[in-house]
């Protein structure tokens, strides 16, 4: 019969916040896909437990056949990113996906997160939201996917390296205004752990003179809700905010995308009259 394939979460930085049932998963195992096998095995110490283990992050980039395959033989495997709960955002959702196109049990092992650990203490609105993970390092998609986001009115969760806070931090002013609220996990859980609710113009300004320390959660407010609705506009003006969006460095289609939320007009519409203002004032 085949084994199993566990999906653990593991404590996001206190050691102490380890369930019971994550301990003995790991002890149940007969081996161990960790995201960095450097860090499983100091976690595995920690439990007094030595097991076999494989990088998944390897192997999920040729879809985990490898791991697939030692279960579908009987082995059960314990499935654990560095911190907090694996497969979101991680190359281990390409694993969990295809063993269940092959049938294989999969049993979720469930603990902390640092986006939904972050979210409880923001003090920002938690009755709606949704989870970006890190943006792309790309310019150009980075600028996308914030014109993606600019009508968002529900609560948008980031992910953040300490060594790009500051660049990050820029990009969202740019995009959302330097009065919109935002709060800065660092640290979750560590004995450096700090939650400052802020806005991003006060962010931008702190970390310019301070150094970012530390893995960040970052929970921005939503785009505010008008107390009137807006009055309806053209097409052509539209058409106008798409031409301002590209002036920022915004693509053609992600600022039609961006500029037809909130409209009557579809994204092709205003794509065709943009194209038009630009042959009018290529400047």
């Amino acid at each position: 019969m085949a084994g199993t394939l566990y999906i653990v979460a593991t404590p996001i930085g206190n050691l102490d916040d380890m369930p019971p049932r994550v301990a003995a998963t790991f002890g149940a195992a007969d081996f161990v896909a960790a995201e960095d096998t450097r860090v499983t095995m100091r976690l595995l110490n920690y439990l007094g437990l030595k097991k076999p283990m494989v990088s998944y992050y390897e192997h999920a980039l040729q879809k985990g056949e490898g791991i697939l395959r030692r279960i579908e033989a009987g082995e059960s495997c314990a499935l654990c990113s560095d911190a907090g709960m694996p497969c979101v955002s991680d190359p281990g959702e390409v694993i969990v996906r295809d063993a269940l196109a092959r049938g294989i049990k999969v049993v979720p092992v469930p603990a902390a997160s640092a986006c939904v650990t972050a979210l409880a203490v923001s003090g920002q609105d938690t009755s709606r939201w949704v989870f970006e993970g890190f943006l792309p390092v790309n310019r150009k998609q980075k600028k996308e996917r914030l014109a993606e986001l600019l009508g968002e009115k529900r609560t948008v969760i980031f992910y953040e390296a300490p060594h790009k806070l500051r660049t990050t931090l820029d990009d969202l002013a740019n995009a959302f205004g330097p009065e919109r609220s935002i709060t800065l996990c660092r640290e979750l859980t560590k004995l450096h752990e700090e939650i400052w609710k802020t806005t991003l113009g006060e962010a931008q300004t702190h970390y310019a003179a301070s150094e970012p320390r530390g893995e960040y959660v970052l929970v921005m407010a939503g785009a505010p809700v008008s107390a009137e609705p807006e009055a309806e506009l053209t097409l052509e003006q539209a058409a106008q905010r798409a031409l301002e969006l590209t002036g920022q460095g915004f693509g053609p289609t992600a600022a039609a995308k961006a500029a037809a939320q909130g409209t009557p007009y579809s994204k092709s519409e205003i794509y065709k009259v943009l194209l038009t203002l630009q042959q009018r004032d290529p400047e």
